[in-house]
């Protein structure tokens, strides 16, 4: 008996041991793994350059610290774009080298101007591209700075760096895919699934519970989010998978219709509401009599929901055959509320086009998931990319904030002929690239600096406490490994990450070996000091220079949210809904990062983000079908292209006097197309097109009724803000 229960405690406590592990493993022994490996690539890296006598085996540390990401996928993307910069700074650095090398005063202007332009370029991309950018900036001023006492050994440096950048990107890329590997592939694919099955589910339970779901603002919104955060993942993962490299097109394509359906459920969803709010229960009934038969549309044969891509091909089958049944049902449900006293048909034509569009992009949106199946689709030929927006002028800023920054430094270094100024000048460069980037630069720039004061007080204590009383490789890791670990550790940590990786960088390059060491304990400390005066002159130049958390981003990002209107009445037809959804997307997306505190601005960026979505989409859809039957628009053709020259304009220049032209262009648009709809000349096909036509005008009505006037001053600061152009 005793036996027993000492076995069954035996047995529980194991049990617990084992479920507590794996909790571990799941939240700080992944951290921590990320740590060990990172270490070890330095290590490796740092003894491989100097087995081969690299003249700054620091170089291939640091490379790994800046590459080394906690996914595989990540770390080649990064060593990619990193190598690719790298390589365009040298030939860049040799050629400036060979106009200006005699001039010093030109030479650094000329990198100054550089690395500003690189800058903007950085800006103007995203993920690791943008990172590419930001080498190919600050690598003229590693290469070509140190050059200017020997302009004509400018080549040889250059080489020289691109073997010990090679060596860091080769011993990181190499650890992070052969140690206990983590897979961005993994990642995405689950991802994928997940966002379908939720968006099904979110489908299902809004169409179950009456339309009306708790969080559907919430849920919404996270939506709008994952799309940005895929796009960043697939942009990686096509580095490590071969299979995700074959389905590159169609999950760019899965991205797109994603957009498409979520924006088209969500306003059903909210038209619908309008009309029960108002009392419409005839066009509701009849709507809903077609919507309760679309969850079932969304699940596999055994009712279970959805969840590899293999299983999505049975509801492709559905949705077709219900996609075809539909136009039918909606007309005779329309006959029959012609008949009753209190049905507004104008309400019913609206939400049918829009039960019609989501029940279409849904068949699309599914059918491009269970394509993923197969490695090879004929949906892959058909490409439809996610497509960002960068304020040009805030592009511009960041460029030129790196520029001051680096003339700031330069002219100090020239001024004072300090003996480290090469090496201020050298991190400033480096460090306002980086940075410049960021959504707050100057909260980075100061985590960044004080890491480099921490790094500074431990490579003194490491170069002269220790590193005379030791001797060999093995040693020299053993006191190396664990100052590394506590900042790859600290990287790891929320809001930790400007600190750590300043840490890292600066410990490497003060009291980073080399083959031949050389104690100099005023050259350390002067270079430290560089090192912090650099990273104060970083910080303040993000602080004063139209600094990115300031209103005046703001304001502009949210100006080129309603210029996606505009975009979307005058540009081009054929990729107008793409640019609309991503871009719209996109510029949320970065206000949401410029207002991490402001949970109240997030919320009003995210509600004009539907705005300006259900408007251009309307408008969109109206330009289409003026477009396919040209001359079926005679008579009514002249009123909808002035909806479309006052919506422009009210998006482009928001006042009350705009607003008021815009909702009477509108007005005038329904009642021409109605008119013509009920003409005896008119055949069904043609009533059929009139009543997608006033639809639309309809959907942009109700819209605009919805919105306060610009000059209304009981509206709040953020919608004034938004609407009025300062």
């Amino acid at each position: 008996m005793n036996a027993r229960r000492l076995f069954s405690s035996g047995a529980g406590l194991a049990s617990e041991v084992r479920t507590a592990l794996a909790d571990w493993v799941r939240s700080g022994g992944m951290s921590w793994l990320h740590v060990l490996k990172t270490v070890a690539a330095a290590l490796l890296a740092m003894g491989l350059a100097m087995r081969l006598e690299l003249p700054a085996p620091r170089t291939a540390m640091v490379t790994v610290f800046i590459v080394m990401q906690p996914q595989t996928g990540m770390v080649l993307a990064k060593s990619f774009y990193r190598f690719a910069g790298t390589v365009v700074g040298a030939v860049v650095t040799v050629a400036l080298t060979a106009v200006f090398g005699q001039v010093p005063e030109l030479f650094l202007l000329s990198i100054a101007l550089w690395i500003g332009v690189c800058t903007f370029g950085a800006a103007l991309n995203r993920n690791f591209r943008s990172y590419g950018f930001v080498l190919a900036g600050y690598t003229t001023a590693l290469i070509g700075i140190p050059a200017l006492a020997h302009p004509d050994g400018v080549f040889l440096s250059a080489m020289t760096r691109l073997s010990e950048v090679s060596m860091g990107i080769l011993c990181a890329a190499t650890i992070s895919a052969l140690v206990f590997p983590q897979r961005v592939a993994d990642t995405v694919r689950d991802t994928v699934r997940a966002r379908y099955t939720r968006f099904a589910q979110f489908v299902t339970d809004t169409l179950s519970r009456g339309r009306h779901h708790e969080n559907a603002r919430e849920v919404h919104t996270r939506f709008a989010a994952d799309v940005v955060s895929l796009e960043a993942l697939t942009s990686v993962a096509v580095f490590e998978d071969w299979g995700t490299r074959m389905r590159a097109g169609r999950m760019a394509r899965l991205n797109t219709e994603f957009m498409n359906v979520s924006t088209r459920f969500r306003a059903l969803q909210q038209w619908l509401g309008r009309i029960q709010a108002q009392g419409g229960a005839a066009v509701v009934d009849a709507i809903d009599a077609c919507l309760r038969d679309v969850p079932p549309l969304l699940a596999k044969p055994d009712n279970e929901p959805i969840g590899s891509a293999a299983d999505a091909a049975h509801a492709v089958s559905q949705l077709q055959a219900f996609r075809g049944s539909l136009p039918k049902r909606l007309s005779l449900s329309r006959a029959r509320l012609e008949h009753l006293p209190d049905a507004t048909p104008l309400e019913f034509d609206t939400a049918a086009e829009l039960l019609e569009r989501f029940v279409d992009e849904m068949h699309s949106y599914t059918e491009t998931y269970a394509s993923l199946a197969v490695d090879s689709h004929k949906r892959e030929l058909s490409t439809k990319r996610f497509v960002s927006k960068t304020n040009l002028v805030a592009g511009g800023v960041a460029g030129l904030r790196a520029a001051v920054a680096l003339l700031s430094s330069a002219g100090l270094w020239y001024e004072t002929a300090w003996t480290s100024g090469a090496g201020a000048v050298l991190n400033t460069a480096v460090n306002s690239a980086l940075v410049g980037t960021m959504p707050q630069p100057a909260a980075a720039a100061s985590q960044m600096a004080w890491g480099t004061l921490v790094a500074a007080i431990v490579a003194v204590t490491v170069l002269f406490g220790v590193y005379p009383n030791i001797d060999g490789y093995v040693l020299l890791c053993v006191v190396l490994a664990p100052v590394l670990m506590f900042g790859v550790y600290i990287t790891t940590r929320p809001g930790g990450m400007g600190f750590g990786l300043g840490y890292c960088i600066s410990l490497c390059v003060l009291a980073g070996p080399d083959n031949a060491m050389n104690y100099n304990i005023e050259g350390v400390i002067n270079d430290g000091l560089a090192l912090v005066a650099s990273m104060m002159i970083v910080t303040v130049a993000s602080a004063v220079i139209f600094p990115p958390a300031r209103p005046w981003l703001r304001k502009r990002l949210l100006r080129d949210l309603l210029d996606q209107v505009v975009a979307a009445c005058t540009g081009g037809l054929p990729r107008a809904r793409l640019h609309l959804e991503s871009r719209t997307r996109d510029l949320v997306h970065q206000l949401n990062g410029l207002s991490t505190e402001e949970p109240a601005f997030q919320a009003a960026a995210a509600s004009w983000m539907f705005t300006v979505l259900d408007v251009g989409h309307a408008v969109i859809e109206l330009r289409s079908e003026l477009a396919i039957h040209p001359e079926a628009w005679q008579g009514t053709e002249g009123a909808c292209r002035c909806v479309l020259d006052s919506l422009a304009l009210l998006f482009d220049a928001p006042t009350a006097a705009n607003l008021t032209a815009a909702r009477e262009a509108v007005d005038a648009a329904v009642s021409a197309v109605r008119e013509a709809s009920q003409t005896k000349r008119a055949s069904p096909d043609a009533r059929a097109r009139f009543q997608r036509m006033s639809g639309y005008l309809h959907f942009i009505r109700v819209t605009l009724a919805e919105l306060p006037s610009p000059s209304n001053a009981d509206a709040h600061d953020w919608l004034e803000a938004f609407l009025a152009r300062r």
